[in-house]
């Protein structure tokens, strides 16, 4: 007997639903963790799976991925990478391990989720194999930079990052466990695969592949290469289930998690990935600016998503527009300023060279940030290293768990009194998010919280420190060295 097509046997082998007779429904797929609505299995069971994979398939494919990425590292490990790196590339890996790589295992779990209270046997289908593809993302992520920690010790908080209470660690946490580790089966197809795999992965891990590809750091890109191809199929996940939604009435519903979603993913690469585009990489390795690849690949491509699927443009979708000017320039300059409270090493950034360069990707970058820098600038060029260094504590919104920020002319905070507490919001998009579900943030203290409430001691930098879990040899400074400054040298003996 001949065998069947694939596609003649692909839709009766992924009909894996039942009606179950030694439990009921609801036990089975309790509304609490599947996200159903009440909507009935009949109209689950018309999800249709994008891809279409198989487990043999997915196996083989997967094999193909790992032994290729496996094997540039193999081929590089002596090509002293480390050693020829410019130091500000080195600083745009040490922050991406220690920010994504244990994440991963939480969007494992997330998928996991999705694969067993699914009420769509084909979202089941697509979890399954996401699952496995989170899990190798986390450990690949986690042996890649391992080679290094004997080198640099600021690579071993890929592996501790998320368990410290560094203020950036504790904002990239908050923002991961509202997406992956306490949504429904629906909440994390929309929001962790549609809302943030659609378009933020693209921007951590395309964009990031092809500045290490012309950075030289071959093993960087071939690893996150293949993460995001991965990605990719994850992304697809979440888009079956929105005709679905709006089908029964829940086009509010579906719209409210992906614009909470959005923005909270907005928030976190705007100090993530942001600077590491426009500053870290060297200029003569960057291929778009940040600006650029957001509207190319996430602007583009989201309006055209959300438009195909039956839904509005986020509420805010014109501030998100306007903040791509300016958010991640502000973010970039406190990271740097705070530079004693992270892990890795900020690159300035702000040479002669770069300088024209970013004012000609963002006009008016010189009046807006190039000022401020130049106070930095004599302030050392004057040997006074120490008046670039904060004296007070920043305002911490109370959702993106990040100082506001914004530009010197634009920055506010948006307050709000709940149950007696004060509240601190970067922006409307910050407070809405909070407003919508207060339940569920309304109890986290954000890192001043826990200054103000003493449970920081003692209650100075030393102290702040010790409890994000940053040791001397581990503690940011400048990645070039200030080297950068003597560019200004002539500059401040002409004016003399």
């Amino acid at each position: 007997m001949a065998l069947l097509e694939r596609l003649d046997w692909y839709d009766i082998a992924r009909t894996t639903n039942w009606t179950p007779t030694y439990v009921a429904e609801s036990e089975l797929y309790p509304s609490e963790l599947s996200g159903d609505m009440g909507i009935p299995m009949a109209a689950w069971e018309s999800y249709d799976e994008p891809y279409k994979q198989t487990y043999p398939e997915y196996v083989k494919v997967q094999r193909e991925k790992d032994s290729g990425a496996y094997s540039v590292k193999g081929a590089l490990e002596r090509s002293k990478m480390y050693e020829n790196a410019d130091p500000g590339w080195l600083s745009v890996i040490k922050a991406h391990y220690g920010a994504i790589a244990r994440a991963e295992y939480a969007a494992a779990s997330a998928e996991a989720r999705m694969a067993r209270f699914g009420r769509a046997p084909g979202q089941r289908n697509m979890a399954t194999m996401g699952m496995l593809d989170e899990i190798r993302h986390g450990q690949i992520q986690l042996f890649f930079p391992h080679e290094y920690v004997s080198k640099d010790r600021q690579f071993d908080w890929a592996f501790k990052a998320y368990d410290t209470n560094e203020w950036g660690a504790i904002a990239a946490r908050h923002m991961f466990d509202d997406i992956f580790s306490t949504r429904s089966a629906v909440g994390i197809g929309l929001m962790l695969t549609f809302a943030f795999e659609t378009g933020f992965t693209n921007m951590q891990f395309l964009g990031m592949a092809a500045d290490a590809a012309e950075a030289g750091d071959w093993t960087f890109a071939n690893m996150i290469s293949s993460v995001q191809t991965d990605e990719s199929r994850h992304a697809q996940i979440g888009g079956p289930l929105i005709p679905i939604l709006i089908a029964h009435g829940k086009k509010a519903e579906a719209q409210r998690m992906i614009d909470i979603s959005f923005w909270r993913s907005w928030r976190l690469f705007s100090v993530l990935t942001g600077p590491m585009m426009d500053y870290y990489t060297p200029l003569e390795h960057r291929k778009q600016s940040f600006k650029e690849f957001m509207q190319e690949w996430i602007v583009t491509q989201f309006e055209r998503s959300i438009a195909d699927l039956g839904l509005e443009k986020p509420w805010y979708w014109d501030q998100f527009l306007d903040e791509l000017d300016d958010m991640h320039h502000a973010m970039h300059m406190g990271v740097w300023f705070w530079r004693p409270t992270v892990w890795w090493n900020p690159a300035a950034g702000v040479d002669p060279q770069q300088r024209a360069w970013l004012e000609e990707k963002y006009p008016g970058w010189n009046e807006r940030w190039g000022t401020q820098w130049d106070v930095i600038i004599d302030n050392l060029l004057a040997g006074k290293r120490e008046l670039t260094y904060p004296e007070t504590l920043p305002v911490i919104c109370n959702m993106c768990q990040l100082p506001v920020a914004h530009t010197p002319d634009k920055l506010s905070d948006k307050p709000l009194q709940h149950k007696g507490r004060w509240y601190h919001f970067c922006s409307e998009g910050c407070k809405w998010c909070f407003e919508q579900e207060p339940e569920r943030y309304e109890g986290h203290l954000s890192l001043i919280d826990r200054f103000l409430a003493g449970m920081i001691q003692p209650m100075d930098l030393g102290g702040g420190l010790k409890y994000m879990g940053l040791a001397p040899g581990e503690i940011g400074d400048d990645a070039h060295g200030y080297s950068w400054v003597e560019a200004y040298r002539d500059r401040v003996k002409a004016a003399a």
